[in-house]
């Protein structure tokens, strides 16, 4: 049995992954994953090849491996199936996170401020004095501004008040970081706030690694990761790609739009799984990483089947087509239909 990822002579845990494919399409060997060391994954495809369930049975395996801590971040909940048995996930259906565990110089940012004017400035330095939102309006409100920029402040920090993601008993490293994977459900939060949960998240679970604070090793799963480019959080998730195999921070990427991500992601990820894609820059975004190990094209060796993905494994220099297995947990990814619709309304009646 092959574990991608992984040198013939290491060992530790790994991820049942799914089998071998032949080039006529029959199933081959069993393939794992490891998981033993942190790596940067992608897992790119279009929509409906099966990417979001590819990220599932790498939540499922980390849930089984020891010594491993896996964080779900869910913007479409479509990852609740993970409580299920055998997984058992924790499903946090708000997730908060402290206002003062956001840099001081992240807040402009967020709430769409110049950092340079004089509303935005005056956010940071509140940001830097205090420790939750409601000492930060209060801080402004006696603040010695003119009253247009007291106003605009305010009004900006009230509305991030009533996103209702900071809390003084936010999320914490070591809260996540326990024997079962937790599931950041994200689906009711719009991108602003949901971009900040990401960054606080992100962020804390490398520096508590630098820190030594948590012993089990952090993965953090990404679905739809484009939608965080570009926002509060992608400075985050650029650190642990780029940086987290250091402090042991595992990252697994999920998009549809393999174009959209910035070039790091690609560049940096020693695992890319990817399905089937047919538009154009998407394809050309993972070709454009195409390694000199590879006598192909990643054009003539797409997958064209759901479920199936072309897997490059950086860290042996090694392609693989593999056909990924089927969840143990519920998939709520899955497609709906209207004839199961009809089916369960008959069923009703």
């Amino acid at each position: 049995m092959h574990v991608i990822g992984r040198h013939a002579d290491d060992d530790g845990p790994v991820c049942r992954f799914g089998q071998y494919r032949a080039r006529d399409g029959s199933d081959g060997a069993p393939v794992e994953l490891d998981v033993n060391r942190p790596h940067a994954a992608v897992v790119v495809g279009k929509r409906g090849s099966g990417k979001s369930h590819t990220l599932g049975v790498v939540a499922e395996g980390l849930a089984r491996a020891d010594g491993v801590a896996p964080v779900v971040v869910d913007p479409m909940g479509v990852f609740g199936g993970l409580e299920d048995t055998p997984v058992e996930a924790t499903v946090h259906e708000s997730p908060t996170v402290r206002a003062d565990a956001l840099p001081p110089s992240a807040w402009p940012d967020l709430l769409g401020l110049d950092s340079t004017s004089s509303v935005g400035s005056l956010v940071w330095r509140v940001a830097t004095d205090t420790d939750s939102l409601d000492a930060m309006l209060a801080t402004v409100a006696d603040a010695d501004v003119d009253s247009a920029t007291r106003r605009a402040a305010t009004n900006h920090l009230t509305l991030a008040d009533s996103w209702g993601v900071f809390d003084a008993d936010g999320l914490s490293p070591e809260s996540l970081c326990s024997s079962v994977p937790d599931v950041l459900d994200l689906s009711g939060v719009d991108s602003a706030p949901a971009s900040a949960v990401v960054r606080v998240v992100a962020r804390g679970l490398y520096d508590a690694r630098v820190a030594g604070a948590i012993e089990r090793l952090p993965w953090l799963l990404v679905d739809e990761a484009h939608a965080f480019v570009g926002t509060t959080a992608e400075p985050a998730l650029g650190t642990i790609l780029t940086r987290g195999r250091a402090p042991g921070v595992g990252i697994a990427l999920a998009t549809q739009r393999p174009s959209a991500l910035p070039d790091v992601a690609v560049s940096q990820a020693d695992l890319r799984i990817v399905h089937r894609l047919t538009a154009g820059p998407d394809v050309s975004a993972m070709a454009a990483a195409d390694p000199t190990y590879f006598d192909e094209t990643l054009t003539s060796r797409l997958p064209r089947e759901r479920g199936c993905a072309l897997v490059v494994d950086d860290t042996t220099e090694s392609v693989h087509d593999v056909r990924v297995r089927p969840r143990e947990t519920s998939d709520g990814g899955a497609t709906p239909t209207a004839a199961a619709s009809r089916d369960a309304s008959e069923t009703i009646e």
